[in-house]
C-alpha cells in the first residue's frame, strides 16, 4: 500500500491486464464492495455521454451496486447502441462469475472516443480480477485507471468518532480534456461509514463544487466523466448526525480537493500549478466567468508556460469575459502579492522584474478583484507546454 493510503474496511479491488489498448500493462479493475454498502454519484454534462456512463446511471437507479467495473485505452463512446450493449455485457460477466444481479455493477471506461469496446479481454481478465480482490489494492488500480497521466492519483483522510475510526480513500485520474461538468476523469471514493442515500449524495455534490468542478487543463468535458462515492457502513459509525457528518464531510472535501489538485498538476505536458481568483464580483456565476475565461486563453496559458508576465493577455481575458458595465478603473489584478494592474492600467508601483520573479514559480495565484460586489470564487488551472500538443497530437498513433 502507498504510504498514506489507508484501505476502506468492505472494499476490495483488483487490477489486471486486459491489452484492451496497452500492452504490459493493467487495464481493467475490479471494486467489491459490502453488502449494503450505498453509493452516490456524478456524471459529465457532455450530451454525448458515453455508453458506460447511461448504463450506471440507470444501475444506479434500480438497485444497490456490489461492484464497479472500470476500463482504460477505450472510452466505448460515440458507438450507439453497439457501445450501450458492450458496456452491459461486460456488467453481465462479473454478475454471472460473482453472483450478483447485472443492475448491481456499475461501468466505467477512459480511453479513446469512437472505438468498438472489446469484450473478450473482459472475460479472459474475469477469474483473475475476481481471485485476487484484496483491501490494500489501491495503488494498483490508480496506476490500471491511466490514460495519458504521469502518476497515480490517490488521496486517504480518517477521523474518530464514536470511539471508532472512519477512512475515506480516493483514486482519480485525469491529465487532459479537463473542464467541469465532470472536470477526461473518472473518481473513485469510498468510506466505511454508515450514512443514508440522500446524505452521502449531498456530501459528493458539496465537495466536487471547488474541487472536480473547479479545476481546467484545457476547457474541454469529456464523454465519460464520472466521481463516485460509496459508503460501506462496515465500521458501525453513524455520520448522519451533525456532529460526526461535519467531520465526515471534511474528510470527503479533503480527498476530492486533493485528487482534484493532482489532476491539475499532472495536466499533459503542464509545468505550473496556477490558482486563479475572482472576488468582488455581482455573483458567483459572473466570477466564474472571468476566471475559466482567463484558464482558458491559450495566450495566457503559454505566457504562463513561458513565466512571462505578460499582463495585458490576462487584462484582455477579464475585458472579454462578459461582464456588462465594468468600470475598468476599479479593476485590480494581482500575481501573488504582485499588483500588476489598477486604476484602468498597469499599476504604478508594477516592475517587470517583480512579476516575473512571481511567474518562474512552480505556483502561484492571479487574482482579480472586479469591483462590482462581493462574490467570489477560486479555480485551479496550468500552463499550456510544447508537450501538451505533442500529447494530444500523438494520443492515437
Amino acid at each position: 500500500m502507498a504510504t498514506g493510503i489507508l484501505p476502506v474496511a468492505g472494499v476490495r479491488l483488483a487490477a489486471a491486464a486486459g491489452g484492451i489498448r496497452y500492452q504490459n500493462r493493467d487495464d481493467l479493475v475490479l471494486m467489491e464492495l459490502a453488502e449494503g454498502s450505498v453509493a452516490a454519484a456524478v456524471f459529465t454534462r457532455n450530451a454525448f455521454c458515453a455508453a458506460p456512463v447511461i448504463a450506471a446511471r440507470r444501475h444506479l437507479g434500480q438497485a444497490a451496486p456490489r461492484y464497479l467495473l472500470i476500463n482504460s485505452g477505450n472510452a466505448n463512446a460515440g458507438m450507439g447502441e453497439g457501445g450501450l450493449a458492450a458496456s452491459l455485457e461486460t456488467c453481465r460477466l462479473v454478475a454471472a462469475a460473482a453472483g450478483v444481479a447485472i443492475n448491481q455493477v456499475l461501468p466505467f471506461s477512459t480511453g479513446v472516443i469512437g472505438e468498438e469496446l472489446p469484450v473478450d479481454p473482459f472475460a479472459r481478465a474475469m477469474p483473475d480480477l475476481l481471485s485476487s480482490l484484496e483491501e490494500d489494492n489501491w495503488p494498483p488500480a490508480a496506476c490500471a485507471i491511466m490514460t495519458t497521466d504521469t502518476v497515480p492519483k490517490l488521496a486517504s483522510r480518517s477521523f474518530q468518532a464514536e470511539g471508532q475510526t472512519v477512512t475515506v480513500t480516493g483514486m482519480s485520474k485525469g491529465s487532459g480534456m479537463i473542464r467541469p461538468d465532470m472536470a477526461t476523469m473518472l473518481a473513485f471514493i469510498a468510506t466505511d461509514a454508515q450514512i443514508s442515500a440522500t446524505n452521502l449524495q449531498q456530501a459528493l455534490e458539496t465537495a466536487v463544487g471547488p474541487s472536480f468542478n473547479s479545476i481546467t487543463v484545457d476547457g474541454d468535458t469529456s464523454t465519460n466523466d464520472a466521481c463516485v462515492l460509496v459508503a460501506t457502513g462496515v465500521s458501525g459509525v453513524d455520520v448522519n448526525a451533525a456532529a460526526s457528518g461535519q467531520a465526515f464531510r471534511q474528510a470527503v472535501d479533503g480527498v476530492c480537493m486533493e485528487l482534484a489538485r493532482a489532476i491539475v498538476l499532472d495536466g499533459e505536458g503542464a509545468t505550473k500549478l496556477v490558482e486563479i481568483v475572482v472576488e468582488e464580483a455581482e455573483s458567483e456565476a459572473q466570477a466564474r466567468d472571468v476566471a475559466y475565461t482567463i484558464a482558458h486563453s491559450p495566450l495566457v496559458k503559454t505566457a504562463l508556460f513561458a513565466s512571462d508576465p505578460n499582463w495585458g493577455r490576462i487584462l484582455a481575458a477579464v475585458g472579454r469575459a462578459g461582464v456588462s458595465h465594468l468600470d475598468i478603473s476599479k479593476v485590480r489584478i494581482w500575481l501573488d502579492d504582485v499588483c500588476i494592474v489598477s486604476r484602468g492600467g498597469r499599476d504604478a508601483g508594477y516592475t517587470e522584474e517583480a512579476g516575473q520573479s512571481v511567474m518562474h514559480q512552480p505556483g502561484f495565484t492571479i487574482r482579480i478583484a472586479l469591483g462590482k460586489g462581493q462574490a467570489r470564487t477560486r479555480i485551479l488551472t496550468c500552463d499550456l507546454s510544447f508537450d501538451y500538443v505533442k500529447i494530444n497530437a500523438e494520443y492515437r498513433t
